[in-house]
């Protein structure tokens, strides 16, 4: 049984009838198809079993919830919980207090890498759950019968899960690894900014000049700051394709633009001139100053990078962890070429890694 929450005081009557719960399980419905951030279409929440579906549409947000979400002695439970954070983060700008991600805590007690809520939730539960709303447009009004139920179940399970994997956490010891990388998902949800190095994404420009890969960045980074501006997709604006054949054969007017870039749906006549500055304007010494591109490893990286990679799921399987939540290759990639070791794997990691990875080098 659920409620379905379309006025502001029905929801502070939600809140209001649960004043001491420290236990919520949140989940999201969004849309992304035509749009840099998401759209909000549906929260749900289980307060001490009481399931409320708010409707953000009629309630311009879900402000009201903001105060309980944010609380540092709330605990969320949310499975997956990256990109429902980012749809939360304008309705709860402070961000959620404390989060408990349930698939990443599968991962750390021995349910593998990735596990879906169905699939967790029977290996945990026994309990099937439906999976036929997954594709569902939850921005369409009146959702049906079929889709509230879905949604609802999205977080009648999770404080079971909570309880389960809170317990397995605690006997391995991982309680706290789980904390970090919770806290992580939280700081990266809070940050609005885009990555800074970008160009380092497009291994086909690691053999570029310098300045032209500081014009490759110069231009992700326009691209980035515009799609948020406007609020469409990146490749609405400008795809990949694009940017390549631009900056390495940058355009000699408006006109040739234009035509070059002809069938990119939000850019306009306002962003192709916008762009043309971009592309055309001498780079500036502090633009010369970023990360390159990796490099096509040399056969010496080449096998370093694979000894690491030997270490790391020799350790991954004493562990019982999934090598891609230890240590992604490309971490493996910036140590080697970088020399510096990566911020992604300080925490409870770098002492598991760090004297085996070291030794490689």
């Amino acid at each position: 049984m659920h409620h379905w929450i379309t006025q502001p005081e029905t929801t502070a009557a939600l809140v209001a009838r649960h004043p001491t719960s420290r236990l919520i399980g949140l989940d999201t419905e969004f849309m992304r198809v035509d749009s840099f951030y998401p759209r909000l279409a549906l929260v749900q929440i289980n307060l001490d079993t009481e399931i409320a579906l708010l409707d953000p549409l009629a309630l311009n947000g879900v402000a009201a919830l903001a105060p309980l979400l944010a609380d540092p002695g709330t605990t969320c439970v949310m499975h997956s919980a990256s990109e429902d954070l980012e749809a939360l983060a304008e309705a709860v700008p402070e961000g959620l207090g404390h989060l408990f991600d349930t698939q990443i805590a599968a991962a750390m007690t021995g349910f593998g890498a990735g596990l879906s809520y169905q699939k967790l939730v029977a290996a945990i539960t026994g309990i099937d759950l439906p999976k036929a709303e997954t594709r569902s447009d939850w921005l369409r009004r009146p959702l049906s019968a079929e889709q509230l139920d879905y949604a609802a179940q999205d977080v009648v399970h999770l404080p079971a899960l909570h309880a389960e994997l809170a317990a397995r956490l605690e006997q391995r010891g991982r309680s706290g690894w789980l904390i970090e990388d919770c806290q992580r998902l939280l700081q990266k949800a809070r940050s609005r900014d885009g990555d800074p190095q970008p160009q380092r994404s497009f291994k086909s420009a690691a053999d570029w000049p310098r300045a032209r890969q500081a014009l490759l960045r110069r231009v992700l980074l326009w691209r980035e700051a515009t799609a948020r501006r406007i609020d469409k997709p990146r490749p609405w604006l400008l795809d990949d394709a694009h940017i390549i054949n631009l900056v390495t054969n940058p355009p000699s007017d408006i006109d040739e633009l234009f035509q070059r870039a002809k069938g990119l749906r939000a850019l306009r006549g306002a962003q192709r001139d916008e762009l043309l500055d971009v592309l055309m304007a001498p780079l500036a010494p502090e633009e010369l100053d970023f990360a390159p591109v990796f490099p096509l490893p040399t056969p010496a990286q080449k096998r370093t990078i694979a000894a690491m990679k030997e270490s790391v799921v020799a350790i991954a399987a004493e562990l019982d962890l999934p090598e891609g939540l230890l240590c992604a290759r490309r971490h493996l990639e910036a140590l080697v070429f970088d020399g510096v070791w990566p911020e992604a794997l300080e925490g409870w990691r770098k002492p598991l890694l760090f004297s085996a990875l070291s030794n490689k080098l």
